[in-house]
């Protein structure tokens, strides 16, 4: 499922646009089988300018159900600063570029969060857009 590319803002009004387009705060967990794989997708994903940051949590011990049998494995946790308006198209690229075949990208919208904090995560998803118009 593809996203439309956004509108070309040149003008005044289309600025507009970017200051009053929706923003829904999104947290998304991805888990990485490397550090390097980990880098990778954060890389990807902020050239993409499609999350405002990326934390990568080391010492990640996994415990799951994998075709049938109990696995353990050691990975590193992507934790993806984002919003619903690119869930979509951020799952895309981490489904194309992740080593796993079915990677885990799960997306949490916070409750609550501090103002200054909201309003720079917001800023910089709102820049984000702009830049890939």
């Amino acid at each position: 499922m593809g996203q439309a590319d956004p509108p070309k803002l040149t003008t005044v009004t289309d600025r507009r646009y970017i200051k009053n387009m929706p923003f829904t705060p999104r947290l998304i967990f991805v888990t990485a089988s490397s550090m390097e794989e980990a880098r990778n997708l954060a890389q990807a994903i902020l050239d993409q300018h499609l999350a405002a940051c990326v934390n990568l949590i080391s010492g990640v011990e996994s415990h799951y159900w994998w075709q049938g049998k109990l696995e353990t494995a050691s990975e590193v946790m992507l934790v993806i600063k984002s919003s619903a308006e690119q869930f979509e198209a951020l799952a895309e690229l981490v489904r194309r570029l992740h080593s796993y075949e079915c990677p885990e990208i799960v997306t949490v919208a916070p409750e609550e969060m501090s103002p200054g904090y909201r309003a720079w995560w917001e800023e910089q998803m709102r820049k984000n857009f702009n830049r890939k118009t």
